[in-house]
């Protein structure tokens, strides 16, 4: 959730705000990404300082927000009100804008970097997933809950798992569903998930991609299941529409995920991006990718974490 930011009503601090090489520039790369510090420095090639002033000025402006995430903050444009019209409004002026690009290919390079770390990361752990998501996880059998919220009647057609590992939930889908289907970005967890359904026929698809890029047909997927992925991913609505677009019309998805915590060490032991989301986040993401939200619960775990499990229809 976004807290302690400034809006200060009137045109005025927008103009002001943006009569600035450096800050115009930072607004530009923050429309499309949130970033934090380190990543602006990195990108605009600045100091920290200087970096961190300009922040300041955009986000006293009203033009940028920030939220807090253990020991980061995060900044991106605000999703709705008077300083995102604005925004919105001066936009044609911005994008296409040859100096402005550069800024913009060094932050996607970057978020590339991050997906290419990620999915060396879980070829690294594959042989050991299941035991370090049983140390998460405890007693909470997260194939059976999923399996729950498969609608009976008419049986799916089509169930999917979305960052499926080495096939656990999509052994519990079987039983639920005519065929599943398992997407992975790690070749070693896909290999693994492979030996797992050796006898199971036809029935079973395991398929490599990126979750921003699903290599699913329009409308493919009745059902569809995102478990513990998104904190993950650098940009969780844009992988939630991405969702949509492979669920047919009605479709059901179930997302289960971290609610927020500080817990730093998940970030080196897991390859957590986000320190989960609150539920207002998650439910602000799902809207903002078209889906409506059906129910919601909160679910303890180890290490003083919990997890949501919310379901969410395609509208």
């Amino acid at each position: 959730m976004l807290t302690e930011n400034i809006h200060i009503p009137g045109a005025l601090p927008y103009f002001k705000a943006l009569a600035d090489e450096t800050r115009l520039r930072l607004l530009n790369v923050l429309y499309k990404y949130e970033l934090n510090v380190n990543e602006l420095v990195l990108i605009l090639a600045m100091g920290q300082s200087r970096i961190s002033r300009h922040l300041k000025i955009l986000s006293a402006s009203g033009l940028l927000v920030w939220r807090r995430e253990g020991l980061w903050v995060f900044y991106s444009v605000p999703e709705e009100g008077p300083a995102r019209e604005y925004i919105n409004a001066i936009l044609p002026f911005i994008e296409g804008d040859p100096a402005l690009k550069p800024d913009l290919d060094m932050a996607a390079s970057m978020i590339e970097e991050r997906v290419h770390k990620t999915r060396q990361f879980f070829n690294t752990i594959a042989e050991d997933w299941d035991k370090l998501s049983r140390e998460v996880l405890g007693a909470f059998d997260l194939a059976r809950v999923v399996a729950r919220c498969i609608p009976g009647r008419p049986k799916p057609a089509v169930a999917v798992d979305l960052g499926c590992g080495t096939g656990n939930v999509l052994q519990a889908m079987l039983d639920k569903a005519e065929n599943v289907i398992g997407v992975d970005g790690s070749p070693r967890m896909l290999e693994l998930a492979r030996r797992r359904f050796t006898h199971e026929g036809g029935r079973v698809s395991l398929r490599i991609g990126d979750l921003s890029h699903l290599p699913l047909r329009d409308g493919e997927a009745d059902f569809a299941s995102l478990n513990m992925v998104l904190h993950h991913v650098p940009s969780p609505v844009e992988v939630l529409g991405e969702i949509r677009r492979v669920l047919a019309p009605s479709g059901i998805l179930v997302i289960t995920d971290f609610n927020s915590h500080n817990d730093e060490s998940m970030r080196s032991e897991y390859g957590d991006h986000w320190l989960g989301f609150d539920r207002d986040t998650l439910y602000s993401h799902l809207s903002r990718a078209g889906f409506d939200i059906v129910s919601g619960e909160l679910a303890s775990v180890e290490r003083g974490l919990a997890l949501h499990v919310i379901v969410a229809k395609n509208i």
